[in-house]
């Protein structure tokens, strides 16, 4: 009797602990809704106010009209589109010849992915940009998305601890009935492995989603601005407009909710099956 009420003691506890631990991470995304829906006079009262006496929800549409909302968002889905189009094809290519196929340098090159994933972006930064700068690709968003069609290493390595998990007597039986290695890649593990392309997916769709610094160093022209991009330089620009600019963020950030909560059973399958818990 004592046991199941200390189960029962432990399991409220930790509810109530992940409860409390993510209110606390999700009242920033609160806090700026609240924002996005306040009349000037309430933006820095003192003590802050969390609901509105009005709900200023004209904000929304002037927020569009804000900035080049709908150019930028474009230009967003575009960058981010490719970017996770290219991981989507290059990633499991590497990381299936790495877990799947033996052969000598397999296990060289994986610790040199390995290596290249420990390096901050800072190291690599100046480097790729003279690269991309010889091309002639600075002031385009080639270099935002191209890179990913050679692969990311993250993405690589959580790929081929999945593929490792999965039962080689299917590659077996496929090879006695004479299946090639690029068909048993893609009509037998391709599809297994669909829990972490999706995962993969969410990471690449959400970084380019929300990446501010790779826009800001290779984009010049504003008709290519991101959403991120456009946002900041419009601030810098014509001041801030704090609802305005929170309204917009809100729906920067949906997608990536909605997003998310569409993908989550696959998202946590692979991420939980590919070594990373």
């Amino acid at each position: 009797m004592g046991s199941t009420r200390l189960g029962n003691f432990q399991k409220v506890f930790a509810h109530v602990s992940l409860i409390v631990v993510g209110a606390f991470f999700l009242s920033p995304f609160l806090w700026m809704v609240s924002t996005s829906l306040k009349a000037n006079s309430e933006l820095f009262l003192w003590p802050p106010v969390w609901i509105p006496s009005v709900m200023e929800w004209s904000n929304y549409p002037k927020a569009i009209d804000y900035i080049p909302f709908f150019k930028y968002l474009s230009n967003t889905v575009t960058i981010a589109g490719l970017a996770t189009v290219a991981v989507l094809f290059s990633c499991p290519l590497v990381a299936y010849s790495l877990a799947r196929i033996p052969w000598k340098g397999a296990k060289p090159l994986f610790a040199i992915t390995l290596i290249v994933m420990m390096l901050p972006y800072q190291v690599t930064m100046i480097p790729i940009f003279i690269a991309f700068k010889n091309f002639g690709w600075v002031g385009t968003n080639i270099p935002l998305w191209l890179p990913a069609f050679f692969g990311a290493p993250f993405f690589i390595f959580l790929l081929r601890q999945f593929f490792m998990g999965l039962p080689r007597e299917l590659e077996d039986a496929a090879r006695i009935d004479g299946a090639s290695e690029l068909r048993i890649y893609w009509q037998i593990m391709l599809p297994l492995c669909r829990p972490a392309l999706l995962t993969i997916a969410l990471f690449q769709f959400m970084g380019s989603w929300t990446d501010y610094q790779g826009p800001l160093i290779y984009l010049s022209d504003e008709n290519q601005y991101t959403l991120m991009l456009g946002m900041q330089a419009f601030k810098s620009q014509h001041g801030a407009e704090w609802q305005m600019m929170m309204a917009t963020l809100v729906m920067i950030t949906l997608p990536i909710i909605l997003l998310y909560f569409i993908v989550q059973k696959a998202f946590i399958r692979g991420i939980t099956f590919s070594g990373i818990k």
